[in-house]
């Protein structure tokens, strides 16, 4: 199995970030199995997006108040409904062959959980799985949103996980779609200060760990 090169953009636009995205899943489907990557990134300015089958109405805040946040809303290919993107947030964008590991969209979906709930069990929480949502969980509250899409069976979007961001943005929308349960973050489960840059080594150890990587290594990219 080949090695995950991980690119660590920081702070970066959603839209640039989508276009790295698109530039990495052209090369991995060009040069075949032995390139995977994993974009490392925390979106500034904060946005809300949309997937495939979202209901815009799960956007609950109106657009003056979103222009006041300096939130901006973008559509995206993923599967999923409305989420929310902002500073103290690690999203992780896999780019890889999915063909290389059982072509099973289902079983992918539930190996981004596992590297999720293995990465927060070395922080000494314990994080799980909610019957037909799919996502990290702890108790009845959400700290990992998933949303991925698949091209010619090479994978893009992904994950995001809480770890220190503004909990008070989620009140913008209805996360996910779904109504009766909350949103936590790291942070507020440790009740310590957690920085993003805590979690991005082991994040990327978990990924080589359950997608049987050889290795990883850094790579450099902008969006």
């Amino acid at each position: 199995m080949a090695d995950l090169t991980f690119l660590d953009v920081g702070r970066a636009a959603y839209g640039p970030t989508l276009r790295l995205q698109e530039r990495l899943v052209a090369e991995v489907k060009a040069s075949g199995p032995e390139r995977a990557y994993l974009v490392l990134v925390e979106h500034s300015p904060p946005v809300i997006t949309l997937g495939r089958g979202a209901d815009a109405a799960n956007v609950v805040a109106p657009p003056a108040v979103l222009e006041a946040e300096g939130v901006e809303i973008h559509k995206a290919s993923r599967g999923g409904d409305v989420t929310y993107h902002g500073p103290g947030q690690l999203v992780g964008y896999p780019i890889l062959r999915l063909d290389l590991h059982g072509r099973d969209v289902h079983r992918y979906l539930r190996d981004l959980e596992e590297v999720l709930i293995r990465l927060l069990a070395r922080f000494g929480v314990e994080a799980g799985r909610s019957e037909g949502q799919t996502g990290v969980w702890v108790g009845r509250r959400k700290v990992a949103a998933i949303g991925v899409a698949i091209r010619r069976w090479v994978t893009y979007h992904g994950f995001a996980l809480n770890v220190c961001p503004d909990l008070g943005h989620f009140g913008l929308i209805v996360p996910c779609g779904i109504r009766g349960k909350g949103v936590t973050s790291l942070e507020k489960l440790l009740g310590r200060p957690v920085s993003v840059a805590e979690v991005k080594v082991p994040l990327v150890e978990c990924m080589v760990e359950v997608f049987g990587f050889a290795g990883a290594r850094a790579g450099e990219a902008s969006p």
